[in-house]
């Protein structure tokens, strides 16, 4: 077999399995980022909740503030009976007060509903901590798991590039050229197979010619169809062996 088409179905053995970690980093890197957005899903709905515990604590504030108003004003009613000469002024004043003190009860009344709103909140704000950090424990975890295999990726890739780094130092600067030409629109495909006379990168039916040429693997062929760089791989592991 050509010395240079060896080299080039080892090059491209080599960039295939470095190919192969891409799709494992990104799945990898993906588990965080979901893992994350959960996290951030929760602490979203948690500044919603407080918003509305906030909210509601403002408004009992307004409230409070209005029974003490009212309360004045009912004092103030109280001395102004003292000082009350005919019946059309009580019956105005005793208007007044009944305003006043529906408005007081309708004040407290509010204020026990917005209570009540509050404890509910704040029970639902503590669940959602809770579940807060479970889920950070959980991202510390998968963390872990992805450092690790990130770890073990890299390590594999270090040894890979090591591999391709030999082959590609004693390759003709020309082969290793026209290779990379290839694989920018090839991918890890631009070395492929021929089986039952077909190029298995586009699928298609070889010449005759050509994978006699590709059988006797004296040069390098490219498929007429694809232009991708053409091996017997029966062949190839016969010398391999």
């Amino acid at each position: 077999m050509n010395k240079h088409l060896k080299e080039l179905i080892a090059l491209s053995k080599v960039d295939k399995e470095l190919d192969s970690f891409t799709p494992l980093i990104e799945q990898a890197n993906k588990k965080v980022s979901e893992q994350k957005r959960v996290i951030a899903s929760i602490e979203e709905e948690m500044k919603k909740v407080q918003e509305q515990i906030d909210e509601n604590r403002t408004k009992i504030d307004a409230f409070e503030e209005k029974i003490k108003t009212l309360n004045q004003q009912l004092k103030d009613i109280e001395n102004k009976r003292k000082l009350i000469t005919t019946e059309k002024e009580l019956k105005a004043l005793t208007s007044e007060e009944d305003v006043a003190k529906g408005n007081l009860a309708y004040s407290n009344e509010e204020i026990d509903r917005l209570n009540k709103i509050i404890s509910n909140k704040e029970a639902q704000l503590s669940e959602l901590k809770e579940r807060l950090s479970q889920e950070e424990e959980k991202l510390k975890t998968i963390e872990e798991e992805v450092n690790g295999s990130l770890e073990s990726i890299e390590k594999q890739k270090a040894t890979l590039y090591k591999k391709r780094e030999e082959i590609t130092h004693n390759m003709d600067k020309k082969i290793l050229s026209f290779y990379e030409k290839i694989r920018k629109w090839a991918g890890n495909t631009a070395v492929v197979p021929v089986k039952k006379q077909a190029c298995y990168g586009c699928y298609l039916k070889i010449s005759d010619k050509a994978y006699s040429d590709v059988i006797r693997s004296e040069e390098i062929v490219t498929c007429p169809h694809c232009g991708r760089i053409l091996y017997l791989e029966e062949r190839f592991e016969q010398e391999e062996a």
